[in-house]
């Protein structure tokens, strides 16, 4: 999914152990935005990043989803999607996908587990066009699962404002 700047406004509200940040400082300056959490895993800073793609085209989010794995994948020393699921609804529908991956970050090699969530928004006046936002969630495997239920609180208050 190539990146664009939010097409649609958007808010969200993050937990109390997660601060905005320049998207430059996570190596992602295309992003629209970009949290990162206060406490550092072995050297490595858990990141949420944000950012979205006009897609009035046909894909489906699983193809958006193997559009990431692809992308990811030139940089990865290796990269597992460890699981997919649909969620949402047909009004509003949703992917979710967990990369498993080794990569060299800043010199070092990481284990690192990302969390993806696409969130379609259609316009009500125009169906056909589509803006697909997508929020990553990058941490270390170690940290992983201890900052996931802060991602799934922050994706849970993204709202189009």
């Amino acid at each position: 999914m190539s990146n664009h700047p939010i097409t649609v406004p958007l808010e969200l509200r993050l937990p109390e152990s997660w601060q905005a940040a320049p998207p430059e400082l996570v190596g992602v300056p295309d992003a629209a935005f970009v949290a990162v959490h206060a406490h550092p895993d072995d050297g490595f800073t858990a990141n949420v990043t944000v950012d979205s793609a006009y897609r009035p085209d046909t894909a489906t989010l699983a193809e958006l989803g193997d559009e990431s794995v692809a992308d990811l994948s030139v940089v990865a020393e290796s990269l597992d999607v460890m699981s997919r699921h649909e969620i949402g609804s047909a009004a509003a529908p949703g992917l979710t996908q967990t990369l498993a991956l080794t990569t060299v970050v800043n010199g070092v090699r990481r284990e690192l587990t990302q969390s993806q969530v696409y969130l379609s928004l259609l316009d009500v006046r125009a169906p056909g066009r589509r803006t697909v936002v997508r929020l990553i969630l990058t941490a270390t495997t170690a940290q992983h699962d201890d900052v996931l239920e802060d991602f799934r609180d922050i994706v849970a208050t993204v709202r189009p404002n």
